[in-house]
């Protein structure tokens, strides 16, 4: 079939129509016209009424233009697409079409007869190792697609993944060649990593667009959608320039974080292979501030295109208006391209019916000379049959000889996929053993981050904490001594710290106190205060160190949106004699906690703290449930001490309070009750020695109230409770961006907003 004199590239974004249209020009094409037609409202805005907006859009196209007599090609969006990329066993050429569907029954994630399908080899000149790319669309979205056009008459020639569209333009405008690049092509909703060279490619879709970076400044500035994309194109001229980039910088930092983490699988699978550039796309990259962000935080050269290498059209108001939206015609450039057949990459999501239809077409001409020359062929025929009968008969054996090879190979082919797919579930295991030990240090290390946050006491108060010197403790007035002691600590673990209903749900579970004990990690509330860091005597539920954590992900999973993140809710007890407690936890310790997340010194944190509150602060006096179980606990203690007398004696049976329990109606801190409650005996023994004079419960209740150290009263120490979440692998730590224009940063600088573009 002959190649088209001229074509029409037509990508259909979710803000406009695009299309590029080509002229064949001597040996070469040449670019000969464009469109750029905008849709009434943003497609991801449009709800039902979509496809009625794409139809408009194509139906001025039409108007506009026509396409008479030239070929189209059609872009789908790579997230509706499946693409996988494999290395192929060395084999004979003619065997690799087999091997190819054997590999997608096998990689497609629906059956081959519910999909549109194709595939592209890829490799080197002299080089046997073949790379075989497979794409594949579910039929009835490529027919919902391919029908928006030839409903209105479109000669649709080939249907292309935009991301595939895009690399066959940057190759065949010679900005790839043996170099590895990376393409990165910002659209609306999505950004489309394309990583490759002449000989190879790799790509992924990012659920991070140019509607996000519009989306914060609709928010951060309280303006509508329309102002805000208006805002977004005239950044670098606005008076507001500063503020604008401060909103998007979230959305910056967020982009970059999912491209490391691309490049870093990128790298794992194609090892040897360095990115030498970035290729920048889009037209959110006339934002004069992205490249520069990219290029400081990726480290890499970023190249903008201004041309093509098929030249612009002749108008010269034509070409003025397309050189202002290059950035965004990539895709359409590589659709007229491949209707051309002048791409790289020649596969297509072409229904086969459609296929089928335009090779009928294309072979009904040459009907009628072939009835003409019926007459004569019969009587040809007739003679010839005789002579090739003669000759089949011959050739018996050579039939015999090619029926054996060709079973000896269908049985080889069968060997080979018997084996290529053994040694499953030994790959798995082996994956499960070694997985074992991730993340084995991850609590300890966040248990000694916590640790870190509280106040570290004096030297000296510190060493007579060491020594037990009740005396040199004592010399610091107790309401001054910063001690923090954590008395108890919970966690459960979520799958997103950002869902309000788990968040609300595991908060719930952990106030109930239905978290399971972390083995070896008593729940007493006593204990002395650790000088460098508070001695855990707290309680975590089954993700605690010693049952495992959580693992990540072994490789980024395709499509999955950015803001979930998995972690724990935590709720913090401490126990503090300071009397300015309220305050400084409210300040410092809430700040100290904030501030445990990735940072330049410690880059590949795998967790960060977030949303610290302070639920609570009230004193020991206050919190009947407390005491209830300082005084439970003081009394088991007392019992344990009393049944080894030392002296052969036996213990008192029932030691302690006799017919009373903790939690009872008892309480000494309230001045309007009785001094005894109901059911308690006013006699009360610690420890039952002979001749011991026995103690009152009121004695005994403030006894359990002392400080085991100094002697202290208690029950005027603070009890704080915080909660926050800790989030497990959050985004890698980022530098800031610099001011445009100034090379500094603009973190901190508390510029206000105040007059906001409305």
């Amino acid at each position: 079939m002959a190649s088209p004199r001229t074509a029409w590239g037509i990508d259909i974004g979710n803000r406009a129509l695009k299309a590029v249209k080509l002229v064949r020009s001597g040996d070469g094409v040449r670019v000969d016209d464009f469109e750029f037609i905008e849709h009434e409202t943003i497609l991801s805005q449009a709800g039902d009424n979509r496809d009625e907006l794409i139809k408009k859009s194509i139906a001025e196209f039409m108007v506009r233009k026509g396409t008479r007599g030239s070929a189209v090609a059609i872009g789908v969006s790579g997230q509706t697409s499946f693409a996988r990329f494999i290395k192929l066993p060395p084999v004979e050429p003619k065997r690799i079409p087999e091997i190819v569907r054997f590999e997608a029954i096998q990689q497609i994630p629906f059956p081959l007869e519910d999909v549109e399908w194709s595939y592209q080899l890829f490799n080197k000149p002299d080089d046997p190792e073949v790379e075989v790319g497979i794409f594949a669309m579910r039929k009835e979205l490529v027919n919902a697609q391919v029908k928006l056009y030839t409903d209105v008459n479109l000669d649709v020639q080939a249907v292309q993944t935009l991301p595939l569209a895009v690399y066959n333009a940057v190759q065949f405008d010679n900005r790839l060649g043996e170099t590895v690049a990376m393409i990165i092509d910002v659209g609306a909703e999505t950004t489309d990593l394309i990583i490759g060279n002449d000989h190879s490619i790799w790509h992924r879709s990012i659920p991070i667009g140019g509607n996000n970076f519009t989306e914060v400044l609709t928010k951060a500035f309280k303006i509508t959608t329309a102002k805000a994309e208006e805002l977004k194109r005239d950044a670098q001229s606005s008076k507001y320039m500063r503020q604008i980039f401060s909103a998007m910088r979230p959305v910056f930092a967020d982009l970059v974080a999912e491209i490391q983490r691309s490049v870093g699988f990128y790298g794992s699978v194609n090892r040897g292979s360095k990115i030498e550039k970035i290729i920048a796309l889009g037209g959110t990259f006339r934002l004069p501030a992205l490249p520069k962000y990219l290029e400081q935080n990726l480290q890499l050269p970023v190249e903008r295109p201004d041309t093509f290498a098929a030249g612009m059209p002749a108008d010269t108001k034509v070409a003025a208006a397309m050189t202002e939206n290059i950035l965004s015609l990539h895709g359409a450039y590589g659709l007229a391209l491949q209707a051309m057949e002048e791409a790289k990459i020649t596969s297509s999501l072409l229904p086969a019916s459609i296929r089928r239809e335009k090779m009928w077409k294309e072979k009904t001409k040459w009907f009628a000379t072939a009835a003409a020359l019926v007459g004569v062929g019969a009587l040809v025929g007739f003679g010839r049959y005789f002579l090739e009968d003669i000759s089949y008969s011959r050739n018996q054996g050579v039939r015999d000889e090619n029926a054996r090879v060709l079973s000896e190979a269908q049985t080889r082919a069968s060997d080979y996929n018997n084996i290529a797919g053994g040694g499953a579930d030994d790959r798995a295991r082996i994956a499960n053993l070694r997985a074992l030990n991730e993340g084995a240090a991850l609590w300890s290390d966040i248990l000694i981050d916590i640790a870190k946050a509280l106040p570290t006491p004096s030297p000296a108060l510190a060493k007579a904490l060491e020594a037990g010197d009740a005396d040199a403790i004592k010399a610091l007035p107790r309401g001054q001594r910063q001690l923090f002691r954590i008395e108890q600590l919970r966690s459960e673990y979520v799958t997103d710290i950002n869902d309000a209903g788990q968040y609300a749900a595991a908060l719930g579970r952990l106030n109930a106190g239905t978290s399971s004990p972390m083995p070896g990690m008593p729940s007493s509330p006593g204990g002395s205060f650790t000088p460098g860091g508070p001695a855990f005597t707290g309680e975590f539920n089954e993700f605690g160190p010693a049952m495992g954590v959580p693992q990540p992900s072994e490789a980024p999973v395709e499509g999955v949106i950015g803001t979930q993140q998995r972690g724990f809710v935590v709720s913090m007890r401490l126990i503090t004699p300071y009397e300015q407690a309220e305050e400084f936890a409210d300040n410092q310790i809430k700040a100290a906690l904030a501030s445990i997340m990735p940072t330049e010194a410690r880059p590949k944190l795998r967790y960060r703290v977030e949303r610290v509150e302070v639920l609570q602060s009230l004193r020991i006096e206050q919190d009947a449930s407390y005491r209830a179980r300082l005084i439970a606990d003081h009394a088991a203690r007392i019992a344990a001490e009393s049944s080894l007398t030392g002296d052969g004696s036996q213990p008192q049976q029932g030691g302690g309070w006799q017919g009373g329990a903790a939690g009872s109606e008892f309480d000494p801190f309230n001045p309007g009750r009785s001094e005894f409650g109901p059911g308690f005996s006013p006699e009360f023994n610690p420890n039952p020695q002979p001749n011991d004079p026995a103690l009152t419960q009121e004695e005994a209740v403030r006894a359990a109230l002392q400080d085991p150290i100094t002697g202290e009263d208690q029950s005027q120490d603070f009890i704080i409770d915080l909660v926050f979440r800790i989030a497990i692998d959050p985004p890698a730590f980022t530098p800031p961006m610099p001011a445009e224009g100034t090379g500094e940063s603009t973190e901190g600088t508390g510029e206000s907003t105040e007059g906001n573009p409305q």
